[in-house]
């Protein structure tokens, strides 16, 4: 849950590679506790610099960052305490695992930490079914693919339990599909209170993904706000030398050609085709499908799987671990395993039924999004579980 509480501070900070040009250059902002934050710019903007100070990879040369409202410390006892509470995912996963079995890696972190053998393989089995790879523990990580091994590098951070995660380019060289799914593992992070940043230059994944936006430029900070604040600034975008989000430029764009789509802009795809609906004059009589919410964690997957043909609903997706586990042991035919909840949104506009498997926290983001997007429209799309019963999100 995102508090006012700051997670993470920078104050003044400033930074130069040895015999290097300046790469931050008095930095200063502070992230919410419990949100998911974007770091945004170009190649060299100083994203990296400035995440690997998050938990003391690097020491400013001047100005303090702070964790928790804390200034960080930089001695041996310190350095291995603060680590335990921000974890760091690097962009290249190859650069984090070194072990000859998945289980060895993901074991590192909490072996340094002294912990009792049992409490180990607690910790390690935890971390590897938080990112789907249970199973995984004696397979050699040369053996993996590129999402598989991020996914390791990602559970050998979770076994440390940290509650501030910091993701350097967390997509890079993924193909579209993997990246999706690692999108929604932090998305599920999240939705358990953790903190997360990433830095990226992919302005579609921030807009989509983010709910704070810190724009970086030559190691200045130009701009820290909504994702929508940011990315519908042309001068903020031309200084950052970064394009606005695609969905963003055609909204914009149509706008500029007097073709009105309301003054809110689209947070994704399911809005936009709504407005376009609305602008052309179709789809106004449609009658809303019904979109169902499971938790995986308290229904059968058998259960699931017969209400859902009961109800003759054909178009189920799975959110998180958990659900996407029970999905493939009851063999629950999956049509969306990523961008669920927008996909089904749009079923739903097109007035086909729709289920969604989850659990955890990410039930209640489901019918807040679910619940937001009507409210905007004006569209009274259902949302129950499969026996009917509403949720207490309002």
């Amino acid at each position: 849950m995102k508090t006012d509480n700051p997670a993470l501070e920078f104050d003044g900070v400033e930074y130069a590679y040895p015999n290097g040009p300046v790469s931050l250059n008095v930095v200063s902002f502070s992230l919410s506790s419990g949100s998911k934050i974007a770091l945004v710019g170009p190649n060299g903007a100083g994203k990296t610099t400035l995440l690997l100070m998050c938990n003391g990879i690097l020491r400013p040369d001047r100005g303090k960052v702070r964790v928790h409202g804390r200034p960080l410390s930089y001695d041996r006892a310190a350095l291995r305490e603060i680590r335990k509470r921000v974890g760091f995912v690097f962009q290249n996963s190859e650069n984090q695992i070194f072990a000859p079995t998945v289980y060895q890696d993901v074991a590192f972190g909490p072996v340094n930490l002294d912990l009792p053998s049992g409490e180990v393989r607690e910790a390690v089995h935890r971390a590897l079914f938080s990112v789907g790879l249970s199973g995984f523990e004696k397979r050699p990580p040369h053996h993996l693919s590129g999402g598989e091994k991020k996914r390791v590098a990602i559970a050998g951070v979770l076994a440390m339990d940290p509650d501030i995660l910091v993701f350097d380019e967390p997509t890079s060289s993924l193909d579209p599909a993997t990246a999706a799914e690692i999108m929604d593992l932090l998305d599920e992070l999240n939705s358990q209170g953790k903190t997360v940043i990433i830095s990226t230059h992919d302005v579609q994944l921030a807009y989509s993904w983010a709910d704070q936006v810190v724009l970086i430029s030559e190691g200045t900070i130009l701009h820290q706000g909504t994702p929508a604040s940011v990315f519908t600034d042309p001068d903020l975008m031309n200084r950052a030398r970064l394009t606005i989000p695609p969905v963003l430029e055609l909204f914009m764009t149509l706008r500029e050609r007097n073709i009105r789509l309301g003054d809110v802009p689209p947070a994704g795809i399911p809005e936009m085709a709504h407005q376009l609906e609305q602008a052309i004059g179709c789809g106004s009589r449609r009658t809303a499908g019904h979109i169902f919410v499971v938790d995986a964690e308290s229904v059968s997957g058998e259960d699931i799987r017969l209400r859902a043909a009961e109800r003759s609903i054909t178009h189920i997706g799975a959110m998180g671990t958990p659900a996407k586990i029970l999905a493939g042991t009851a063999e629950i035919p999956l049509d969306f395993t990523y961008g669920v909840i927008d996909k089904c949104l749009l079923k739903a506009v097109m007035g086909e039924d729709t289920l969604i498997i989850t659990s955890g926290g990410m039930i209640e983001r489901v019918h807040h999004r679910i619940l937001s997007f009507s409210r905007e429209h004006g569209i009274e799309i259902p949302v129950s579980d499969l026996d009917g019963q509403t949720s207490p999100v309002s």
